[in-house]
């Protein structure tokens, strides 16, 4: 562990607490130093032992611990072993609450065990109860908050073997993924892989995690390669692992990448076997994620009443888990699929009011997939803004807002499930270009534009180079349809250029393979 215990014998209060803890069980129990120290040692042994002024061995102490009637973690730490049992025992009850029932119920179990974890002296179990909070505050979009017990964790556990450290650091990835660091979650992930292969701690388990994990930040950057190559090897992994919460995890990844190749069939039955092994384990919130993505398989294939049906579910499930963030992204998945019904209103109905004026200076954003090409799962930002009128590049997202009737009518002030610059940011660029979409078919070129200039702005930061270069298109047909010929030669050079940019030429080497595999 990263800290070592006030009872370890190997410092000098380390053996002055052990002696003090001879000295009072043996007074307890009526015993001489005498008959406490026979057949194996003398009675003065055990008084220099008890004045701590000497190191005990290991074996002198299994001795004094079979006489005391002790355990020898009792004698040498102070703690009785029935502790660790029973705060593992409430650390499985609140990890089984956050899957079936209210997070922050979950976090006020992680957070009293953690305390008690602290109190008792138990790194190992309070490392766990960090990364089951951490877990927590993620469900309910708290992103710093989740970072900072996953960060907590981690260096708890710095003295553990990685396997033992990596729910931890894949949290943490998740987190930079949502809050628009593509590039440093694939860092995370992809080091923490390559650690693993290189040093031979081939644990499936540990591997199929960080796998999975790198699915969705590889997706949303266009290195649709290395995420259709990291769910092969995650598919390969899966008979070595006995965990079903993880198999089911690995499936809807894995749909992700069938998603993009086209194979919405194959992606529709990876999904019914994810939501099939969710279900017997009543995980609610990764349900509700599975509810998310086929309802966007069916508005891929076409099927929008199917897919509105999914994507409803999908959102009362993850608002009745107070899964704030989750939630309006479904929200703009749904509203494309209400205007894709020819239901604008509604779906304008739905969108205002995820949207609201991001704060001054506005920081990397965070979120999932956009409406406008990406799978659910999320995405983000974290590079340049979008460009002013007929320019390529230059105005950051509030400027473009602060210009002209955004401001006014579009952007809802206040609002914590609102969809920022910080939070969301991908569905929010979503969001805006469906708007953009429905001023345009209504004839009100001019919001249109600003709607579409709101989306490149918030989506250029995250990378997302799909999206990036549908919505360059939209806006170079909106200006060459107004005669602005050259602002839509400038719109399309640039939406080329993110076409011809994907991420997979940045990320470096991929990582390490398992052997075998």
């Amino acid at each position: 562990m990263g800290e070592r215990s006030a009872g370890d014998v190997r410092t000098a209060e380390g053996a002055a607490e052990i002696g003090r803890r001879v000295l009072r069980l043996r007074t307890e129990r009526g015993f001489t130093q005498r008959q406490l120290a026979e057949p194996a040692y003398t009675a003065a042994y055990v008084s220099t032992l008890e004045s701590g002024k000497v190191r005990p061995s290991e074996a002198a102490l299994r001795h004094l611990a079979e006489r005391l009637g002790v355990s020898y973690e009792e004698l040498t730490t102070g703690r009785d072993p029935r502790d660790a049992i029973r705060l593992r025992a409430g650390l499985t009850d609140a990890r089984k609450a956050l899957a079936t029932g209210d997070a922050e119920e979950a976090a006020g179990r992680f957070q009293e065990l953690m305390a008690e974890a602290e109190r008792l002296g138990l790194g190992d179990e309070r490392a766990t109860a960090l990364v089951g909070l951490g877990d927590c505050v993620l469900e309910t979009g708290e992103l710093a908050a989740a970072r900072a017990h996953y960060e907590a964790a981690e260096r708890l556990l710095a003295d553990e073997p990685l396997p033992r450290r990596v729910p931890a650091i894949r949290g943490r990835a998740v987190v930079h993924f949502l809050s628009g660091e593509l590039r440093y979650s694939c860092y995370l992930l992809e080091s923490a892989i390559d650690e693993l292969n290189a040093s031979g701690l081939h644990d499936p388990n540990a591997l199929l995690l960080l796998y999975t994990a790198a699915i969705a930040p590889y997706m949303d950057m266009g290195a649709h390669a290395r995420a259709a190559r990291s769910a092969e090897l995650a598919l390969a992994l899966a008979p070595s692992v006995d965990d079903p919460g993880l198999i089911a995890r690995m499936h809807r990844g894995v749909a992700r990448t069938l998603i993009a190749e086209g194979r919405t069939a194959e992606a529709d039955a990876s999904l019914a076997k994810a939501q099939e092994l969710y279900e017997q384990l009543r995980i609610h919130t990764d349900l509700a994620h599975c509810h998310w993505m086929r309802g966007y398989v069916h508005a891929q294939d076409g099927n929008l009443e199917r897919a509105e049906r999914e994507l409803r579910v999908a959102r009362d499930m993850l608002a009745s888990k107070r899964a704030a963030l989750y939630t309006v992204q479904v929200e703009v998945e749904l509203a494309d699929v209400l205007r894709r019904r020819g239901r604008t209103a509604e779906a304008e109905a739905l969108l205002l009011p995820l949207l609201r004026r991001p704060p001054a200076g506005g920081a990397p954003a965070g979120g999932a997939d956009s409406a406008g090409g990406s799978a659910p799962g999320g995405a983000p930002p974290g590079g340049s803004a979008a460009g002013g009128e007929g320019s390529a590049g230059g105005s950051a997202a509030d400027e473009v807002i602060a210009e002209g009737g955004i401001a006014e009518g579009v952007i809802a002030e206040g609002g914590t499930a609102g969809l920022t610059a910080e939070h969301g940011a991908v569905h929010a660029g979503g969001a805006h270009r469906l708007l953009g979409l429905i001023a345009e078919e209504r004839g009100d070129a001019r919001t249109a534009e600003e709607h579409y200039r709101a989306a490149l702005a918030l989506l250029e930061r995250t990378g997302a180079a799909g999206d990036l270069a549908d919505l360059c298109r939209l806006l170079g047909d909106l200006l060459r349809r107004g005669g602005r010929v050259e602002a839509a030669m400038d719109a399309y050079r640039r939406g080329l250029g993110h076409r011809a940019a994907p991420g997979t030429t940045t990320l470096g080497p991929a990582p390490a393979e398992p052997p075998g595999v």
